[in-house]
């Protein structure tokens, strides 16, 4: 489904979510981070995720994904709850989620091959050969050049580390993608050309896309909707035009301060 596909079903209100969280509070002893938050990702889209420096946006996605705990509330991925199905569902669902965390967490003593195929090895029981042959696909995929298949963590660039990390996100052909601050510590013109893959990634292989992210232009260029999380909650969610048109002091700050004037066209700036 397009980004255009997407939008339309979302406004006749037939949109398929494949992430509803409804009511979650997540804390850590008596600090609560996150307070009966609501929050949907439709199938198809690229949902930008923002908030200020320690607002929880981490910490919901690794609720999300089961790496923290919650106190309250449901999680649906996919049409199902991790808590109302069985194990065996519980695997299969997770085989149907990539994550790139923030600054790639690749494997120091894995070369990108050996990297991306951790996933395989954890969930598959495939021949090395026909291994080798996918992870060789992914590499492609993603824009990194063959020979870089064989390389360590420690010879690839900044950008490089960023394109396997993703490789290994899609290892196993996933429905939703979780991406933690793809493109922070990227120059512009590197960042830029990831926001380009990532978008041509979802319209090729029909993703769905959760990005946790600070970058306005990643914001600007490639997300289709946008959360804002502040005060333990989603404050607003919607497009470009939503934001802007919301009243609350540090979203107007954030998506009408001096590095956003570069960036929001002309006739959408606030007279």
């Amino acid at each position: 489904m397009t980004a255009e596909e997407t939008s339309d079903a979302r406004d006749r209100g037939d949109a398929e979510a494949v992430l509803s969280v409804r009511d979650l509070t997540v804390g850590f002893g008596s600090n609560i981070v996150l307070d009966k938050l609501n929050l949907d990702i439709f199938r198809g889209e690229i949902l930008g995720f923002v908030g200020a420096s320690g607002t929880g946006k981490s910490v919901l996605m690794r609720t999300v994904l089961r790496l923290l705990p919650r106190r309250s509330g449901s999680i649906k991925i996919l049409g199902a709850e991790y808590d109302a199905v069985s194990e065996e569902e519980r695997v299969e669902l997770d085989m149907r989620l990539g994550v790139l965390f923030q600054h790639g967490a690749l494997f120091s003593s894995l070369t990108v091959m050996e990297n991306i195929q951790v996933p395989m090895r954890e969930y598959l029981d495939l021949p090395q050969d026909l291994m080798d042959e996918l992870a060789r696909l992914k590499i492609e995929l993603v824009g990194l050049a063959p020979e870089a298949a064989h390389k360590f963590p420690s010879e690839l660039s900044g950008g490089m580390i960023k394109r396997a990390a993703l490789a290994r996100a899609l290892a196993l052909d996933p429905d939703l993608v979780f991406l933690d601050e793809p493109t922070s510590g990227l120059d512009p013109i590197g960042a830029a050309e990831f926001d380009e893959l990532i978008a041509k990634l979802r319209d090729t292989l029909g993703l769905t896309v959760y990005m946790v992210t600070h970058d306005l232009d990643s914001l600007f260029s490639v997300c289709d909707r946008i959360a804002v999380l502040g005060q333990k909650r989603v404050l607003v969610e919607g497009t470009i035009e939503d934001m802007l048109a919301f009243d609350d002091e540090w979203v107007q700050a954030y998506f009408q301060g001096k590095r956003a004037r570069s960036i929001v066209p002309q006739d959408k700036r606030p007279s």
